[in-house]
């Protein structure tokens, strides 16, 4: 039985690295191994030695610009100590860059999504509506289903998120705990804010009562005084509690 002959590729193998290059110059997004090779017609392993090769090559020759892989695929990036200069060309004076409230909405998500916006309120201690809504327009952020409980709207980050801070996955985002306090340092601001450590109140000395002065006896004959009436203050006067919470009642 004789052997079928290889089937030819459509683009020669000395033009795969040029292929890739035209490919990712083009595209707004990453685009992976697989559907690479399925355009260049390459197989996959060549395509991602391919890739490889040319982003050592880069980062060698030192170019202005990075071929990375992030979120799934490959795409070009400026170099991160050109950021500067791109910056001043694509802002052009328009600000372009989120505000630190969003930023902070922004990293509440990523690190506790899925997560609903009233929680999200919660752990910042403002309203984050208006911030969301801005997050949710930049592509940032993008719903992910219901709360069992509370049936209320759950959010998360985007692969677009993934591709603007240069990762593959959510692991990849830094640990929290060295930028937590101590808990020694937290227990000192703890107590300084329940006013544990404050000096505590000097207690003043009783003062002997004076002994009553010897009166004489009352004769049989005389009348005791009546009793002085006892006033008692009413609950709107200055004495006691306002009812109101503090208005004064004419």
């Amino acid at each position: 039985m004789s052997e079928q002959p290889d089937s030819t590729l459509d683009v020669a193998v000395a033009e795969l690295r040029p292929a890739l290059e035209a490919i990712l110059m083009v595209s707004d997004e990453p685009l992976g191994t697989v559907r690479l090779a399925s355009v260049v017609g390459h197989p996959v392993e060549d395509v991602e030695a391919a890739l490889e090769a040319l982003a050592a090559e880069y980062t060698e020759q030192g170019r202005g610009f990075d071929l990375r892989s992030v979120a799934g695929g490959w795409r070009f990036y400026s170099r991160p100590e050109l950021a500067g200069v791109v910056e001043s060309f694509v802002l052009e004076g328009q600000q372009a860059r989120l505000t630190q409230a969003a930023l902070e909405t922004l990293s509440v998500v990523a690190y506790k999504q899925p997560i609903s916006r009233a929680r999200v309120s919660a752990i910042r201690g403002v309203n984050v509506d208006g911030v969301m809504r801005t997050l949710l327009t930049r592509g940032l952020v993008e719903e992910a289903g219901q709360d069992e409980q509370s049936g209320a709207n759950l959010y998360r980050t985007t692969t677009y998120f993934l591709e603007r801070i240069g990762v593959t996955s959510l692991d990849e985002l830094p640990e929290l705990a060295p930028y937590l306090p101590d808990m020694d340092d937290l227990e000192d601001e703890l107590a300084s804010v329940a006013g544990l450590d404050a000096p505590p109140e000097p207690v003043a000395e009783a003062t002997p009562e004076p002994a009553p002065d010897p009166s004489p006896d009352p004769s049989p004959d005389s009348t005791p005084p009546p009793p002085a009436p006892v006033h008692h203050p009413s609950p709107h006067s200055g004495a006691g509690t306002e009812p109101d919470g503090g208005t004064e009642i004419s």
